[in-house]
């Protein structure tokens, strides 16, 4: 009877992330589930302003989910193929040359 309990918390969860997917604006509860963040951590960026947010009446927080995905991807890291092939495009435009 466990087990039953876990898949159906499983399967309710999967159906509330799809649900999550389709809306372009999300509310606050949405907004933490969508970051894999704590409502703790999410009211302190929303609070600081580290995190673009929205609250029509002042009171309640939404969020963009597009305005999510670009702040997640912020402060990209640069692949050690991608250094090692702009050092050698460098190397062949400058000749190798030092002044």
């Amino acid at each position: 009877m466990d087990e039953l309990f876990k898949r159906l918390d499983k399967i309710e969860k999967l159906i509330t992330s799809q649900g999550i997917l389709m809306k372009d604006v999300l509310n606050f509860d949405e907004g933490c589930d969508y970051l894999a963040l704590s409502p703790s951590h999410v009211y302190k960026l929303t609070s600081t302003g580290g995190i673009p947010h929205y609250k029509p009446n002042g009171k309640k927080i939404y969020f963009k989910r597009i305005e999510l995905d670009q702040w997640l991807l912020r402060n990209r890291t640069t692949t050690v193929d991608e250094i090692e092939s702009k050092a050698a495009s460098f190397q062949l435009k400058d000749g190798g040359h030092k002044s």
